[in-house]
């Protein structure tokens, strides 16, 4: 069923399971800093990175209407999760129905995109979350550009923990970090290029290079996404009509207000304001 969208130039809407979509959106702010945008994180009910391909599909598609219905044209999904489980079905079975003209885009694409440039033994490993690592998005993606390019994945379970519960400099994280990128390139010594498929994993960034041989890429997804972004909106004038540019964010959390204030100072240096959203 077709939805009675607001018709109105909008904001651009981010949205992420948590928080760790804000790493996304600091880079595309610092890209388009005159673009309006809304932040959605679904912090009441994170993490999407252990449910199934069904429930992150339902959770996503109803972030998605919630930011078109709050006049967004355009939504990017800054998370990993979302966009292995959910981005296609969202844009294959729903975009028509829903509004055909509107656009929901992901950071899988973008981030690849990137790898052919980066390695050169055409070996690449992905430390992501157990959700992205299951679901293969990443090698399927990087096999419909680049065939030759050999894929490992690595699932971390403890990276995001870490970052939530601000203990990204503490032994337990040079500890969590070392076992698995380790792990990952005793699987693979001709890894070259190591793919951070987590919106959270930047907050963990000097041990991750710590832990990592010098003479391997280190491919953080904000800069690919939001360089990405500003060619696409180059390059479809009628969408960037249809985004507002006064250089403000919103932010909304179906969590309490106050914790996700709190836990978003961990990943944005400035002071925000945020509101609480229902979203079903």
């Amino acid at each position: 069923m077709k939805l009675n969208l607001p018709q109105a130039a909008g904001p651009i809407g981010v949205f992420d399971s948590g928080y760790g979509g804000l790493t996304i959106l600091n880079k595309i702010r610092e890209a388009l800093p005159e673009y309006d945008y809304f932040y959605l994180g679904d912090n009441a009910r994170t993490p999407y990175g252990t449910r199934s391909f069904e429930v992150v599909y339902e959770f996503t598609l109803q972030a998605v209407k919630k930011l078109f219905e709050m006049g967004c044209h355009l939504v990017i999904l800054a998370c990993n999760t979302a966009s292995a489980k959910a981005l296609r079905s969202i844009q294959i079975n729903d975009l028509p129905h829903l509004d055909p003209k509107r656009r929901v885009l992901g950071v899988i694409r973008p981030t690849v995109e990137s790898i052919e440039k980066l390695t050169k033994t055409n070996h690449v490993g992905i430390l992501a979350t157990i959700g992205t690592i299951k679901s293969e998005s990443y090698p399927m993606e990087i096999h419909k550009l680049f065939p030759n390019i050999a894929v490992t994945g690595e699932a971390c379970p403890m990276w995001v923990p870490l970052v939530e519960n601000n203990e990204m400099n503490n032994e337990g994280a040079t500890f969590f970090i070392t076992k698995n990128i380790n792990a990952l390139l005793s699987r693979d010594e001709l890894i070259d290029t190591l793919i951070l498929g987590c919106t959270h994993y930047p907050l963990l960034l000097s041990k991750i290079k710590q832990a990592t041989p010098e003479h391997i890429n280190i491919v953080s997804q904000g800069e690919y996404v939001a360089n990405s972004l500003k060619d696409y909106l180059r390059r479809h004038v009628e969408m960037d009509d249809k985004c507002t540019k006064n250089g403000q964010t919103v932010f909304f959390t179906t969590e309490a207000v106050e914790k996700f204030t709190e836990s978003a100072s961990l990943f944005l240096d400035e002071p925000i304001e945020a509101h609480r959203i229902i979203i079903e």
